[in-house]
């Protein structure tokens, strides 16, 4: 990765893209002379495709994908990959065709040039489906071949460093994606050179000017810490010698857009982030890092707090390595990173390293089995839901904090910071996730949304016909979970519209004395063919959703030689509320119905049935649209869950009149789900409470009791 100042050699004016012969001087270094004669092969046929074509910047385009290759090469990439590095454009941009890349390459680097391919000329509704349907094909394209993302990375970084001839607002957007999408998918995948330089030119791009000035106050401040650098360096050196230990001492300075978001994340100047530099050590066994951080510690103080071993759990990513920080010279803070050479090539290269390693159960394979075991999640998340959906979620992925906790059998399961016991029990498995009742932390009972933190033990406990609560899509935080929740109250809401559906249009065709069992099941196959449904269960389905009326779809089920005029005059009986019909009826929350009052529902197109009260203000306009309304009324056992209702009440403003008054409804054994307060004057406040009661009767009682308060001038429920 650059440092700050030679970071300005990538930026347009900068340094020049390498020629083939420069790339083929380091194909040369790691690959065997067929391979290089391939990759000539690739070039010349790309060449020859891309003939006449020119970059923004004026170059010709064949510059483009040598540099993709170069970048590559110098991750020591495959021959395979070299190839398709060379050819990722030819099939889009130019009349070359994939089969002719399979029959000359092998289908192997076919099928990577066209993972890489970008999206075919589609038409989209709006810049934002293209960009996030265009992100979702990538993502399933890395699913089966992870050197696609190599290749579109490497693609994505030089296209980052040629940025500047772009127009301002694409330059703005391009650079927002890459920090947003393409350096955290590289930070996942353990590419840190990568991703430090996408980093990087992002900022600069995003944030010329804070770019600016944060690398010309660097530049300042660089000079004294330089001075004693060599010093601590040559101290830590000195100490592993004495000690045994074989390895190297290095100094590194830390990129601007990791300083940048430290100021932001602390709230703080640069020049309180003095710890610019680091030192990192790279020794020959996982037992010298142990030992060398004994040896540090004896040359510089640790800072209490500031250990982490992400050797015994590495992170996420496969990262592996000692991090402590010492009181360095004048109490200056000083990173130190302790690792093994396998080590620092995984930290520098990620998932790059696997095809550097070429035996057995290695460090690469490992890091390969880690990536792949991502892309399998993402493939589940994908599988339900919008591709915008799926792009906010991986997005929540991909960021790096994480959480580590103990299975009861002692398994490190790795979580996103914030995650919750629901999140545990998907992550174990998603048919524990879908069963889980109850949890317990270090052997306590805790909620399932309790948050968890590093170091806990954590066991999910199951029943048998446990269903997701809908509920859990509030708290959890884990793409996974979200995913696998939306998904089953997707297919849950299916079949509770299609029962919903079935009952409407059974209540319509009773007003024609008929019924869906009356019916002869040709006439409802010839129906479900004319309005244009598939099955019977989708015309239901979309009945229940509100989407078609049930009378007018009773009227397609009348048989041929019914007569009209025996419609009887007595009107259709109610449909009956039971409060346990789940997420196709609902309750409008401006007149917050309970059972055993008067109602009436609104057929709303996508949420089904929405009951009101019957004398709800918004039924004023009920009128504009009288078939979407239907007759409801509650059954004479309802479900005994609660319900919300609101309601106002003012008091005189005295000191604790508040605290008074919900006393007085919790007294009722009433939960307050909410309470708001609004001063009317300087005597008068009025005060909204959001209860959760039972029926009308144990309502009554939570209104007497507050009516019976002195300082209460009156209480009425809401009804907007």
């Amino acid at each position: 990765m650059p440092s700050a100042s030679s970071l300005l050699n990538f930026l347009p004016g900068g340094r020049g893209s390498i020629g083939i012969s420069q790339l083929l001087s380091k194909l040369e270094t790691y690959l065997p002379p067929e391979q290089v004669a391939r990759a000539q092969d690739a070039y010349d046929l790309a060449h020859e495709s891309h003939q006449g074509q020119k970059r923004m910047t004026g170059e010709p385009y064949i510059t483009h994908p040598v540099a993709v290759a170069g970048i590559l090469a110098d991750l020591h990439l495959d021959g395979q990959t070299i190839c398709a590095a060379l050819l990722h454009d030819v099939i889009e941009d130019t009349p070359t065709a994939k089969d002719e890349i399979v029959a000359r390459f092998g289908r192997e680097v076919g099928e990577l040039v066209d993972g890489v391919s970008k999206l075919d000329k589609v038409q989209f509704k709006s810049r934002k489906e293209a960009q996030v349907e265009s992100f979702r094909k990538m993502i399933l394209a890395m699913t089966r071949d992870i050197r696609v993302i190599m290749v579109k990375l490497a693609d994505r970084t030089h296209n980052m460093r040629t940025l500047g001839a772009m127009p301002a607002e694409k330059k703005r957007r391009i650079a927002r994606e890459t920090l947003e999408i393409y350096a955290p998918i590289a930070n996942r995948l353990g590419i840190h050179s990568i991703k430090l330089e996408l980093e990087d030119l992002g900022f600069h791009a995003l944030h010329p000017m804070r770019y600016r000035v944060i690398e010309k106050e660097l530049r300042k401040s660089r000079g004294n810490q330089k001075e004693f650098l060599p010093k601590i360096v040559s101290s830590l050196q000195a100490s592993l010698t004495r000690g045994s230990v074989s390895g190297r001492v290095e100094s590194r300075e830390k990129h601007l857009y990791s300083i940048y978001q430290k100021m932001r994340r602390k709230r703080a100047p640069l020049a309180a982030i003095i710890d610019v530099y680091g030192i990192r050590v790279v020794v020959q066994s996982v037992d010298d890092c142990y030992r060398a951080l004994g040896l540090v510690h004896s040359v510089f103080k640790p800072m209490p707090g500031r250990f982490k071993d992400y050797i015994a759990i590495p992170r996420v990513n496969g990262y592996q390595s000692l991090h402590t920080t010492l009181f360095g010279p004048n109490g200056v803070p000083l990173e130190v990173q302790i690792r093994t050479e396998d080590m620092n090539v995984v930290a520098e290269s990620g998932i790059a390293a696997h095809w550097q390693y070429k035996t057995g159960e290695d460090v690469g394979s490992s890091h390969h089995d880690r990536a792949r075991e991502w892309l399998t999640s993402l493939m589940q998340i994908q599988e339900g839901g919008s591709p915008e959906e799926f792009y906010e979620s991986v997005k929540v992925d991909l960021f790096p904090d994480k959480v580590y906790v103990f299975t009861p059998k002692a398994d490190i399961l790795r979580l996103p910071t914030g995650s919750t016991c629901v999140d545990f029990a998907y992550a174990v498995h998603s048919e524990v996730g879908r069963r889980c009742v109850a949890a317990k932390i270090d052997r306590r009972l805790v909620p399932l949304r309790t948050e968890l933190r590093n170091g806990q033990t954590v066991e999910i406990i199951t029943a048998k016909g446990a269903t997701p609560n809908p509920a859990w899509t509030n708290f959890v935080v884990t793409a996974k979970a979200r995913a696998s929740i939306r998904a089953y109250l997707k297919t849950m809401k299916q079949s509770e519209a299609i029962d919903l559906g079935r009952r409407l249009v059974d209540q319509a065709l009773a007003d024609f004395r008929l019924s869906l069992k009356s019916l002869e099941v040709e006439q409802l196959v010839a129906t479900v063919q004319e309005l244009g449904c598939v099955s019977a269960d989708e015309l239901f389905e979309q009945v229940g959703l509100g989407e078609r009326l049930a009378p007018l779809v009773a009227r397609h089920l009348l048989p041929p030689d019914f007569v009209d005029s025996s419609r009887p005059t007595t009107p259709t009986a109610p449909l009956a509320i039971s409060g346990t019909e789940g997420l196709v009826v609902s309750y409008a929350r401006c007149c917050f119905p309970i059972p055993y009052e008067p109602i009436i529902a609104f057929l709303s197109t996508g949420r089904g049935v929405v009951v009101h009260r019957a004398n709800c203000a918004n039924l004023d306009g009920w009128h504009k649209q009288p078939e979407k309304w239907l007759p409801v009324q509650w059954q004479e056992n309802v479900d005994k869950h609660t319900y919300t209702t609101e309601l106002k009440v003012l008091v005189q403003n005295r000191p604790g009149s508040l605290a008074a008054v919900a006393a007085s409804v919790a007294a009722t054994q009433t939960n307050i789900g909410h309470v708001s307060v609004v001063e009317l004057d300087e005597d008068t406040s009025a005060i909204t409470f959001e209860l959760q009661v039972i029926d009308r009767a144990h309502l009554a009682g939570v209104i007497r009791a507050i009516r019976k308060m002195p300082e209460v001038e009156s209480i009425e429920r809401s009804s907007h």
